[in-house]
């Protein structure tokens, strides 16, 4: 049989094919038919044609075709009792591109960012071929290759991906696909610097976290310290605080791994806590004053020193003219004032006031400078043999010379026009807490207390021995010493240490006897006397300095 049909078929035309024969055998068995079409949709008529013009058979087969019947072979066969013959037709169905999809490479894991992606836009079927591409993110244009390849991928990546393929006839559009980048990432709300007491919310998302097909497990640190974890993607604060501040990271886990998110501060800004103000006299070598006041707050405070309401300094700049005498040195929080030379006209409430733009907070307290100050040199501590002088320090304010007056233990020394008291080579007896008086036309002032120690070596140990025949014969010996810092007093007897003020472990112990130790003194007590105890005793002091020794004759 012969065939005959138009070369291309277009899908949704109704298209008719025929079939035919050049002979027709009337009253035989000739038959004729078309094989492998779909039967719903499709009819079939048959014509005889038996005339002067021509002798023929022939069969139609009228059907929309669809894309699907594209390649499709169809058969139109002749048989006659045993005879068979058939033609093959191949259909040729012109149609726009179907089955249209993305394929997305890698197909499992996670990605992350700066991995590399391919989209692949894939037709099922397109007749004519095609003849372009247009790729769609988020229904924005954002390619036109057949592959999207994303290399080293964002965050900004992650949305919904879709493909059109073009061909003469029209486009086919693929199903969307969503690319998933998994990255971590922490956001704060309202903002990440808030007031104190403001509700605080800190997020911790990965893009398209509420249509991850995945469960989530978030794990939260702060400054690296681990906090908490669970399925919750938030960190709340009621009301934060100024503990709360600082550096908080999360990691975001699921089955095919995890990420962790760049660390973000959390600032906390609160008013001036109330201020540490601190006051510092130093009267050796020049009578200097210190004022520090340090505060808590955030954002830094402006500090402001006074005194009696008058403004001494400010964290800013430098407000009081007192010449040479100020110093003043500003840090973070911190303000420090140096008032040198300073005599009872610097004596008064200072105050403290930090304030930012929160609020502010003071502190105050009072100084009081006496007019006259002692200082000693070389130290308040000497050796025996030092040359020492003191000198009794006034304000310099008086026009007249002032009188200065001594005093040690409270008694008084000598007053004189000499502002200094001198000891060229001190003696232990010197020793005691010294104060000195200046006097003028204007008044006078008394300094503060000062101690001044002399150390010196032990003198010869005193050595007294005591024998009771009363009730039991008891028997003492007592070693009592001067020196400074205090001796450690040993007893012996030959080569037999009887006892020690400061312990020794190589001491004779007998129950017989008790020892009495108290500072610079050894005393020995022995029960049941008998002959054997008697003998030469001698007793040694040892300190720092130096060492002496004593021998008493102890008969029973």
């Amino acid at each position: 049989p012969s065939v005959t049909s138009s070369q291309e078929l277009t899908e949704g035309q109704r298209s008719t094919l025929e079939c035919s024969t050049p002979y027709v055998c009337p009253g035989g068995d000739i038959v004729l038919r078309w094989e492998g079409y779909d039967p719903r949709g499709s009819e079939v008529s048959s014509r005889v044609q038996l005339d002067t013009s021509g002798v023929s058979s022939q069969v139609n087969l009228t059907s929309s075709f669809s894309w699907k019947d594209h390649g499709k072979k169809l058969l139109c066969k002749v048989s006659t009792g045993s005879k068979r013959a058939s033609t093959e037709l191949v259909l040729r169905v012109r149609h726009t591109p179907k089955d249209t999809q993305v394929s997305l490479s890698p197909s499992s894991g996670n990605i992350g960012v700066g991995d590399n992606v391919t989209l692949s836009c894939q037709v099922g079927s397109s007749h004519p071929p095609v003849s372009g591409y247009h790729w769609y993110k988020d229904g924005v244009a954002v390619g036109t290759e057949r592959v999207l390849a994303l290399r080293g991928v964002r965050r900004e990546d992650h949305g919904r991906y879709h493909c059109q393929a073009q061909n003469a006839l029209g486009t086919g559009v693929s199903p969307p696909v969503t690319l998933h980048v998994f990255s971590a990432e922490i956001s704060a709300s309202p903002a990440a610097e808030v007031r104190e007491g403001t509700a605080t919310t800190l997020s911790c998302d990965v893009p398209g976290r509420e249509g991850h097909p995945e469960e989530l497990s978030y794990t939260w640190y702060k400054n690296s310290a681990w906090l908490k974890e669970g399925p919750a993607h938030t960190l709340l604060f009621p009301a934060v605080t100024a503990a709360d501040a600082g550096y908080y990271s999360c990691q975001v886990t699921n089955s095919q791994g995890s990420d962790t998110a760049q660390p973000i501060s959390l600032s906390v800004t609160y008013p001036p806590r109330i201020p540490t103000l601190t006051l510092f006299q130093e009267t050796q070598g020049g009578r200097l004053v210190i004022v520090r006041c340090t505060v808590d707050s955030h954002p830094p405070a402006t500090l402001t020193i006074d005194r009696d309401g008058a403004v001494l300094a400010t964290s800013g700049a430098q407000v009081a003219t007192l010449g040479q005498r100020l110093r003043v040195t500003a840090s973070r929080n911190s303000l420090r004032l140096e008032l040198r030379d300073a005599g009872p006209r610097d004596s008064g409430n200072y105050g403290c006031t930090a304030s930012n733009a929160h609020g502010n907070a003071s502190a105050a307290k009072i100084l009081e400078i006496r007019a006259a100050g002692l200082l000693v040199q070389p130290s308040e501590e000497v050796t025996e043999g030092t040359a020492v002088t003191l000198t009794c320090v006034g304000t310099g304010d008086t026009a007249e010379e002032p009188l200065y007056a001594w005093y040690r233990n409270g008694r008084r020394l000598r007053e004189g026009s000499f502002p200094t008291l001198e000891f060229p080579s001190i003696r232990s007896d010197d020793a005691g807490t010294f104060q000195c008086q200046v006097r003028s036309r204007n008044g006078s002032d008394t300094s503060e207390a000062v101690p001044l120690r002399v150390f010196y070596p032990p003198r010869p140990p005193v050595l007294s021995t005591f024998l009771q025949s009363q009730g039991g014969r008891l028997g003492i010996i007592q070693c009592s010493v001067e020196s400074d810092p205090e001796s450690n007093l040993t007893l012996q007897r030959g080569d037999n240490v009887i006892a020690c003020t400061q312990g020794c472990p190589q001491a004779t112990t007998s129950p017989r006897v008790q020892v009495t130790r108290s500072y610079n003194s050894l005393k020995v007590e022995i029960r049941n006397v008998v002959v054997e105890d008697e003998g030469i005793y001698v007793c040694q002091a040892k300190n720092s300095q130096g060492s002496a020794s004593s021998t008493v004759d102890f008969k029973a």
